[in-house]
């Protein structure tokens, strides 16, 4: 159990079944933030992400989704330009934003880092 009013611990699950399901608080206010500003569900594409499985979808060695302190969301009705913009000036100066078609990547890394791998 986590403590949210928006979010369940298996929403952040890896999903190759493995049962890795670590959320970061930090983390998490981030999205309960969201969750409020939009007014509108946050839904989890994908979380925590053990080796094995964040090596199968191309995930760096490093990533935060290994750590339980990332995860690629997109929000109900809303563009997620219009996330990242949210999340990017609300963050100005901290975490990682990734911008991907259908999805905004957050993750509460010590140092900021923005990309965009849209097509």
């Amino acid at each position: 159990m986590i403590a949210s009013h928006f979010f369940k611990r298996e929403e952040f699950a890896c999903k190759c079944g493995c049962g890795f399901d670590v959320v970061d608080e930090e983390l998490l206010g981030v999205l309960e933030d969201l969750r409020l500003e939009f007014d509108k569900p946050v839904y989890i594409n994908s979380g925590c992400r053990c080796a094995v499985h964040n090596k199968a979808e191309g995930g760096s060695k490093n990533s935060q989704h290994v750590f339980g302190k990332a995860v690629d969301i997109r929000v109900e009705g809303i563009e997620a330009d219009e996330v990242a913009d949210h999340l990017e000036y609300t963050y100005t100066n901290h975490y990682g934003i990734g911008r991907y078609e259908g999805r905004t990547h957050i993750d509460v890394r010590e140092k900021k880092a923005r990309w965009d791998e849209r097509g």
